[in-house]
């Protein structure tokens, strides 16, 4: 499979983007506030929910880790991008980026 020629690329439901997209929704993000925290209550069903349909009406959403959050902001985007079928953009500090393309009207056109 080359991923580097085809956009970004389903496989076995995740979503598979190589470096060039990666530092691409990188510069993006770095414009846009986070819209989520993630507190001392982790990560629940209906915050799943809400990061799901977060990410159908945006594509690209920025999540916040609070202090008091017990877990590691890596364990908790791995969980999210599992539960979510998104891809970690990246992960900086208790900083968490989501990406998934919008099934209908996608937003965000990544570079080939």
């Amino acid at each position: 499979m080359q991923a580097s020629f085809l956009g970004p690329v389903l496989y076995g439901g995740y979503i598979l983007i190589n470096s060039k997209q990666r530092s691409y929704l990188k510069g993006l993000a770095m414009k846009i506030d986070p819209i989520f925290q993630i507190g001392k209550s982790s990560i629940t069903p209906e915050f799943t929910e809400a990061i799901d349909e977060a990410l159908e009406a945006r594509e690209l959403v920025k999540i916040n880790v609070l202090k008091n959050c017990l877990y590691e902001p890596r364990d908790l985007a791995e969980v999210l991008g599992e539960r979510t079928h998104s891809q970690v953009v990246q992960v900086i500090g208790r900083k968490i980026v989501l990406y998934r393309a919008a099934k209908e009207n996608p937003k965000i056109v990544l570079p080939k």
